[in-house]
């Protein structure tokens, strides 16, 4: 798997997310040709299946795949980023918030 620490995480998860909701989408689409499924909400299941199975079949062939190889590069590229998204380790924080509080006036 990459490593490259220089890749921001926010535009690689959002693509890695829409990516796949819309291949779903696209391929409920296409299937729903001349099929009935009979109600939006077995519409909507049908899609959240396909989207699914495709980011999993895309993450476990880029997972297994040798690092650096074409066919990691290929998955991370149909999944919508070739490299995953980089995230600070586990238990640090990006940016530290700092809360000052105001002294409430005194009576008089």
């Amino acid at each position: 798997m990459s490593t490259n620490t220089n890749v921001p995480s926010v535009f690689p998860s959002v693509m890695r997310t829409v990516v796949p909701l819309v291949v779903g989408w696209v391929i409920t689409a296409l299937t729903s040709v001349g099929v009935d499924f009979g109600s939006e909400k077995t519409t909507a299941a049908v899609t959240v299946v396909f989207s699914g199975a495709y980011y999993t079949l895309f993450r476990l062939l880029e997972r297994v795949a040798p690092t650096g190889g074409k066919a990691e590069k290929v998955a991370g590229f149909l999944l919508g980023f070739v490299r995953p998204p980089i995230y600070p380790p586990s238990g640090t924080v990006a940016a530290t918030a700092r809360v000052e509080t105001l002294d409430a006036p005194r009576g008089p």
